[in-house]
């Protein structure tokens, strides 16, 4: 639980960082120019790349068993985070916000895996809960931070600019982390990885529980056009856009701690809460009421805090240990493509009609349901 904490911290001051950015990106970036079609694109590329390049990761975290090396790299791309303060068009915003998306996809399937190694005494849920609400205070933080710097009559440049700090502290967290823990691997008793497959390969259900996923996520929203949505249609002020995904992120912390218990007592099943919280949030974040708006970015942080929680546990639980590393990069190349396309493809029905979107978004759900029903009957 003492390592589980530490890489809690880390997240909590890199998120303080990247989520403080995101929720303002999508206005940010129509400050500078950008159409919601592009903010769709550059929020789906910057996913799809965040995680496709996972796969590569967890393969060479595997092969190497760098786990800390690959986690400092990913966790140092965050520097490009306040880099934001510096630009004057949308074009070289992307490629920052990109390029943080890079480094997590570079740290995440390292980090993970170690998380794993710590979560296996203490319960998979459990664990990957508990990191993921500390995790979500720095995801609450940045988004007030960011507005307490309208507030106090700033702007994107100074807010970027301040994102200096947590980026720091970030580095030198991790620096304590990997002295007090430099082989995480020995976390997981030795006689439990024995039993696992000798051949390494991933199960069947494995590749089912993707699919679920590959669904699942594709008629999730993402925050940026969400936001993107507040700022066009003058539904929410700009102070008060960040305000909104802080709310949202207080939920998720909320939500992960109930999620992760409920896993380990009643296993893959509490996913079914994913499609099922989701369906409704279309109607309600593309709605041009105020008040819908909020109920519907509570439901938003609620699925976020499951997905982030026992979507990646399961991974732990249904993959041999040898092969994990691989296993989360596969996982998070299939979450990243599906948040691409969904994304990207939820822009640019924006710009025909918030109809179809909503209705992409309501179908995607629905179908992942019988396939979640299938992971089980596999299991």
């Amino acid at each position: 639980m003492y390592f589980i904490i530490l890489l809690g911290i880390v997240s909590l001051f890199g998120d303080i960082t990247y989520e403080g950015a995101r929720s303002v990106t999508g206005p940010y970036l129509a400050t500078l120019g950008a159409s919601a079609g592009v903010v769709g694109l550059v929020a789906g590329v910057g996913e799809f790349v965040g995680y496709a390049l996972r796969l590569a990761s967890g393969h060479l975290a595997d092969r190497t068993k760098a786990y800390w090396l690959l986690t400092f790299i990913g966790y140092g791309l965050l520097l490009s985070i306040p880099l934001l303060a510096f630009t004057g068009h949308w074009q070289l915003a992307a490629v920052l916000i990109i390029l943080e998306r890079i480094g997590k996809a570079i740290r995440s399937p390292a980090r993970d895996t170690m998380l794993s190694y710590g979560a296996k005494e203490v319960g998979r849920g459990w664990g990957f809960a508990v990191h993921e609400a500390l995790d979500q205070i720095g995801a609450v933080t940045g988004p007030i931070f960011f507005s307490l710097v309208f507030f106090f009559h700033g702007g994107y440049g100074e807010g970027f600019t301040l994102l200096w700090i947590p980026a720091s502290l970030t580095m030198v967290v991790l620096a304590i982390a990997r002295k007090k823990v430099p082989l995480p691997q020995r976390l997981e008793p030795p006689e439990e990885a024995g039993r696992q497959d000798i051949q390494g390969k991933l199960p069947r259900v494995f590749w089912l529980y993707t699919v679920f996923t590959l669904f699942s996520i594709a008629g999730f929203a993402h925050f940026q056009i969400i936001s993107y949505h507040l700022k066009v249609q003058s539904i929410v002020p700009d102070t008060q856009i960040p305000l909104i995904y802080a709310i949202a992120m207080g939920v998720d912390a909320v939500a992960a701690l109930l999620a992760g218990k409920t896993y380990d007592r009643a296993g893959l099943m509490s996913l079914l809460a994913v499609p099922l919280l989701a369906v409704p949030i279309p109607f309600l974040v593309f709605s041009h009421s105020y008040t819908l708006v909020i109920v519907g970015m509570a439901l938003w942080g609620a699925v976020m805090g499951i997905q982030e929680t026992i979507m990646r546990a399961a991974i732990a639980d249904l993959t041999p240990v040898e092969r994990r590393g691989f296993a989360y990069g596969i996982f998070n190349t299939a979450y990243g493509a599906s948040w691409f396309l969904g994304a990207a493809l939820m822009g640019q029905l924006y710009e025909l009609s918030i109809y179809y979107l909503v209705l992409f978004a309501v179908v995607m759900e629905l179908v992942s349901i019988p396939l979640l029903f299938a992971v089980r009957r596999a299991t």
